[in-house]
């Protein structure tokens, strides 16, 4: 719209201060799209409503879905080797004790 505008004004023999008068009539959106990021959710679903189909989720269930999957495997993995050493630590103390009640 507003490039026809700008064309038939230009095309059109009037003086330049009528284009400058013109100018100020097309109006701009400038920025008026910008918070439309999350408008492809409109398909998209709850977590809960399809738990089996990662895909199909919206993006915060998907990223909170996985970074508490992500934090529950460090989780686990740091507990894991804690309890590893731990066992190695005691094996060891009771090896030395045992070694000091033979003595």
């Amino acid at each position: 719209m507003a490039s026809r505008l700008v064309a038939a004004a230009a095309s059109s023999s009037s003086s330049a201060p009528s284009l400058m008068g013109m100018a100020r009539l097309i109006s701009r959106r400038g920025l008026a799209g910008g918070a439309d990021g999350y408008d492809y959710d409109y398909y998209k679903m709850n977590l809960w409503e399809n738990p089996t189909r990662p895909m199909s989720w919206k993006r915060s269930h998907f990223l909170v879905a996985t970074l508490t999957v992500w934090g529950g495997l460090m989780y686990g993995g740091c507990k894991l080797f804690d309890w590893v050493y731990d066992a190695e630590n005691k094996t060891e103390a009771y090896a030395a004790k045992a070694k000091a009640k033979a003595k």
